[in-house]
């Protein structure tokens, strides 16, 4: 066991994590040259396509150094804010984390964000500024801003490329000497924790696992202890590039676990496997259960299609725990999901591989976020959809989540910043220089306002400066309303959406505003409208196709054309009477991006 080493690789989104982690296979020869390739962990085409990494990747590589040989089980984690469930899961499997840090932006928000989740768990951090190569590489005030950060000495911090393969060798020995050994005893009874899962069609679910005490023999009965379920290890082994099957894997190893379950449900993340004759005493403190930030419904555009859709859910959210669902139904849409996620860029990558992986295309209704409702008989009520909200007459008050948002930028960007903040509800809480060109603003808003366009817009506004960390801290009363948009007097339930009342007009006009652009036009004129209650704060109408009826008429009396042009009327007004007007999937997705 002291010749084990594990570790993860922490920091913000292209700070070269999947690069560097590259560099290391190379080293240690764990892929042959032929098979190397760009982001060798990422398996997705996606991930490799946007150039970030969405799930968290463990493999196992051996290091000489002295004589010595030494195993490491490296975990490759993701840099976004919406995929740090995947980072908080990884920690804790490991004793160490390398924090990575760009030599040419410095320290992000995210990189403070992950390296608190690290020291939290009482990991050992070995400090790397990357990228040292690059032209616009700032290395001496890059290690100051780390001294400062995490009160090492500069001696402790590694400079590394991981373009080239500068450093990584000294990286290698650094681990070595100084992230601890795993401890525990592989003769106790076994406890181990599953800390990732992945489904294969042709062998059910795949269970990674860390295991802190004992040995797991191959074909040994094991007990699932959360969920109380027995199983029979068939397969066991080390993950490296493929899975590596062994006769047995112990105390303080990385490995995997394949029992032929097939059904997602059973098996948990987090959860504690121990063998069924010698159980463990007590489950090891595993990590907190996901909570979702944004909530959006999702639904199959053909309604027989809801059981695949639903089976499609399952076996995506074996590959990404952070994922929630459950069924709901809409008068619109019919049958379908309310679905929970870490954020936008999580609803869009799942929107992505529904479409990819499991050939199901779906229509996604207006995120939101999750609310509290008190009735005026004092009951509380969780408010995930505008339809959960009670009637105006019995309700008192409704609460929404607020956030602690934290933005590090440049000093030239403060002032637009601060207006993006301050437009979005947002209360300017601190600021602090991190250096002469780097300052952190803290500010308090309420999470709604974060959902639709603001990570948009503060990239552009900083050119891409700015990077943006948050997490929830509290629920405030707040004035909050229930917008319907409908369409000739038939309000589309997929559209409603919870606003704040001074927030209300300006959404209202722009809803109407966008869909008259990318609504099709029909026979018959189509009010589309915004109202709060009985209330109408928007209009806008798309003007009915019609035949030029009196192309026929030529001079004459302009009786004749006025008879026509009424036979005309009165057959467009009887087909708005019984005409639908159908919404478009492409629209769903579209109605959302404004550009201001």
């Amino acid at each position: 066991m002291d010749k084990i080493r594990n570790f993860c690789i922490i920091a913000h989104i292209d700070h070269g994590k999947s690069t560097l982690a590259d560099r290391m296979l190379e080293t240690t020869r764990t892929i042959g040259e032929r098979d190397m390739q760009d982001q060798a962990l990422d398996n997705m085409d996606l991930e490799r396509e946007r150039g970030i990494t969405i799930k968290s990747h463990a493999i196992k590589m051996t290091h000489v150094k002295d004589g010595e040989t030494y195993v490491f089980n490296l975990i490759d984690t993701p840099g976004h804010v919406d995929f740090s469930y995947e980072v908080s899961r990884s920690i804790g499997a490991c004793e160490g984390a390398l924090l990575l840090v760009d030599a040419a932006q410095g320290i992000q928000a995210q990189t403070i964000s992950n390296l608190y989740l690290a020291i939290e768990q009482d990991l050992e951090i070995i400090p790397i500024i990357n990228k040292v190569d690059m032209p616009s590489a700032q290395v001496d005030e890059v290690t100051d801003q780390i001294v400062d950060l995490l009160g090492c000495d500069a001696s402790e911090i590694l400079l590394a490329s991981g373009k080239t393969g500068l450093g990584v060798p000294e990286i290698l020995d650094a681990v070595v000497e100084r992230i601890p050994a795993p401890s525990g005893d592989p003769k106790a009874p076994l406890q181990a924790m599953i800390f990732d899962s992945v489904f294969n069609q042709y062998r059910g679910v795949i269970a990674y696992v860390r295991i802190f005490n004992g040995t797991l023999p191959k074909g040994a009965k094991m007990k699932f202890v959360n969920t109380g379920n027995e199983y029979v290890a068939e397969e066991i082994g080390h993950l490296k590039m493929d899975l590596v099957p062994k006769e047995q894997i112990s105390s303080g190893d990385v490995g995997y676990i394949i029992t032929g379950v097939k059904e997602s449900k059973e098996i948990k993340v987090g959860d504690t496997i121990t063998l069924t004759e010698n159980p463990c005493s007590e489950a090891i403190k595993g990590f907190e259960d996901v909570k979702p930030m944004v909530f959006a419904g999702i639904y199959p555009i053909e309604n027989e299609h809801f059981e695949d859709l639903r089976d499609s859910l399952e076996k995506l959210q074996l590959n990404d725990a952070s994922l929630t669902f459950e069924p709901e139904t809409s008068v619109a849409l019919g049958f379908g999901f309310r679905c929970g996620f870490l954020g936008m860029l999580h609803l869009e990558i799942i929107q992505e591989r529904l479409s990819r992986e499991f050939d199901q295309e779906v229509i996604t209704t207006v995120p939101n976020v999750s609310y509290v409702a008190y009735t005026t008989s004092g009951t509380k009520i969780d408010v995930h959809t505008p339809n959960d909200l009670p009637e105006p007459t019995k309700l008192a008050k409704v609460e929404e989540p607020y956030i602690r948002a934290s933005v590090i930028t440049k000093p030239e960007y403060i002032g637009k910043i601060l207006n993006l903040c301050i437009e979005k509800r947002g209360m300017m809480k601190n600021q602090n220089y991190l250096s002469t060109s780097r300052v952190e603003l803290l500010f308090e808003m309420p999470l709604g306002e974060i959902v639709f366009d603001f990570y948009d817009r503060l990239k552009s506004i900083s050119r891409g400066y700015a990077s943006f960390d948050y997490q929830m801290i509290d629920f405030r009363a707040s004035d909050l309303v229930k917008m319907d948009i409908l369409l000739n007097s038939e309000p589309v339930d997929a559209l409603s959406a919870l606003v704040h009342r001074s927030k209300a007009d300006y959404l209202g006009r722009k809803i109407c505003k966008r869909l008259k652009e990318l609504l099709p036009r029909k026979q018959f004129a189509i009010a589309i409208q915004a109202s709060v209650g009985a209330k109408i704060i928007a209009r806008e109408t798309i003007s009915a196709l019609r035949k030029d009826v009196t192309a026929k008429c030529y001079g004459g009396d302009i009786s004749r054309k006025r008879k026509l042009l009424e036979k005309q009327k009165k057959g467009k007004k009887k087909m708005r009477q019984i005409g639908n007007v159908d919404v478009p999937q492409k629209t769903f997705l579209q109605v959302l991006k404004f550009d201001d």
